[in-house]
């Protein structure tokens, strides 16, 4: 922040004014909605702030008639809309519960989110570019005290805070238990519509498609990995005597490859190895700094024709392909990692259509596994963009009905903190997500961060406001390899 104040003056200067429990307008009988392996796998809260300037508020305000314009009128909106979205999304005012066997399930039984007001003398302004982590993002989100006591904790919090030049900040957090990526694009859409919808006179709400909460196929119990009507008999991939090959998890054998890796030559990792850790016990690894790139739509063409080369006709890929190589080649060389390790690119799938039967259309759960690719270091920085490329498109193809059931499997034990490994890459694809676009003051956000990952692999791609065919990567490096990736990743 380029004042005459540093940051750390900034930080007490968030006041909380105002902190409100929101129900369900309408309230369903409690019920238990048991979650599946995938949920059960990160329940902490997942935390993004839209940014909105003072002319997004001013509009929100023209808009919306029945208010008397006064300074908390975004705040009631927002707590009108949360309402209507909560009747609907009726499992985001539940709480989570740990059942006879430890396993994590969601209560559904309408105690509500938790909204909180808050203002700070701060102008949006001094921020600087909202693109780039920010210490002072941390004050801008509620994150409620957790005690080992899933019952008491909200699922859904939300915190409206007012700055200085007029203009709004909204950092919302959703249990990772609760919601995907995808459903909680849905989820956050139909509270942005409802917050503008329901405070306009004479408005008839258009109800968007009903969201499907049931976890259905994805529960291990319901889960059949032969197709329906075909016999075991005509199945592929059948050893010699017909018994079926067992899918593995490429991804979960990888990571342990790894972590075996790094232990045989890192005392912290043999240490993290032996006392264990327990998920909510939170690595934050100092060493790393969290640093947003932007991959120009003009410099991923120049890649993708870099890749195609003569083949234009023939061989095509993707942005998220392209962008995903050139980050694993660039990180990998700008960390120095031994040429003979084995380093690991992970990215999310959306399984929705890759089980049998396929998940129904809304389905608002988490339905993504990792793919996984693995190969020396050496290998990676000598390989052509377009070689990884088809390494990647070999890894997403292996996500089949069994591989997914493999990797439900695999990550149905006890959950512990990821520990720090530089030679992991795992990429969080939010290109179709455009969360700036959501218009909670009926406009577009002027950017939505998320906050700094809590692991440090992890590599947002996100779509940049002003540049619709370039890529945003948010990407956590060592402080003495920024310089060096930076040059290495704008070429």
């Amino acid at each position: 922040m380029d004042t005459e104040h540093d940051i750390g003056d900034y930080l007490t200067l968030v006041s909380i004014t105002k902190t409100v429990s929101v129900l369900p307008k309408v309230l369903h009988p409690p019920k238990l909605l048991t979650l599946s392996n995938l949920d059960r796998q990160s329940p902490i809260h997942m935390y993004l702030v839209f940014f909105y300037n003072s002319t997004s508020v001013a509009h929100h305000k023209i808009n919306n008639l029945s208010l008397d314009g006064a300074d908390d009128s975004v705040f009631r909106s927002l707590k009108c809309g949360l309402e209507e979205t909560l009747s609907v999304w009726y499992p985001a005012a539940g709480r989570l519960s740990c059942d006879h066997g430890n396993k994590l399930n969601l209560w559904c039984n309408n105690k509500g989110a938790v909204l909180v007001e808050a203002e700070t003398p701060v102008e949006m302004s001094e921020l600087g570019d909202l693109s780039q982590c920010n210490e002072f993002f941390e004050k801008l989100v509620h994150k409620p005290v957790f005690d080992e006591d899933f019952s008491e904790m909200p699922l859904v919090v939300a915190q409206v805070t007012k700055f200085g030049c007029g203009g709004y900040s909204i950092g919302i957090g959703i249990s990772h238990s609760l919601f995907d990526g995808p459903a909680a694009y849905e989820f956050m859409s139909a509270w942005a519509s409802n917050s503008t919808i329901t405070m306009k006179q004479h408005k008839v709400l258009e109800i968007p498609k009903l969201p499907v909460h049931d976890r259905g196929t994805l529960l291990m119990d319901k889960f059949d990995e032969t197709p329906k009507g075909i016999s075991t008999d005509l199945l592929p991939n059948r050893n010699d005597d017909g018994s079926a090959v067992v899918t593995r998890a490429a991804a979960v054998d990888h990571l342990y490859q790894l972590i075996m890796q790094a232990a045989a030559s890192n005392d912290r990792m043999i240490n993290f190895l032996k006392n264990g850790s327990n998920i909510w016990n939170q690595i934050i690894d100092s060493n790393y700094v969290h640093k947003t790139f932007h991959l120009s739509g003009a410099l991923i063409e120049s890649l993708k024709k870099e890749v195609c080369g003569d083949e234009m006709s023939s061989f095509s890929c993707s942005s998220f392909e392209v962008a995903a190589a050139h980050l694993w080649k660039t990180k990998t060389k700008a960390f120095g990692v031994r040429k003979e390790a084995m380093v690991c690119l992970q990215f999310s799938v959306d399984v929705r259509n890759k089980v049998d039967p396929a998940l129904p259309q809304g389905f608002s759960g988490n339905a993504f596994v990792l793919a996984s690719v693995a190969l020396t270091a050496a290998q990676v920085e000598e390989a052509t963009h377009k070689a990884i490329i088809e390494k990647i498109r070999e890894a997403k193809k292996s996500v089949t009905n069994s591989y997914v059931k493999a990797y439900m499997e695999a990550v149905g034990g006890p959950q512990t903190t990821l520990p720090p490994l530089d030679e992991l890459t795992l990429v969080s694809d939010w290109t179709r997500m455009p969360f700036h676009k959501i218009g909670f003051l009926n406009e577009s956000a002027a950017y939505a961060s998320p906050l700094a990952s809590l692991i440090p692999q992890v590599a947002y791609f996100m779509q940049n406001p002003s540049d619709c065919k370039g890529i945003d990567m948010r990407v956590g490096l060592h402080p003495q390899s920024v310089s060096t990736f930076s040059r290495l990743f704008h070429r």
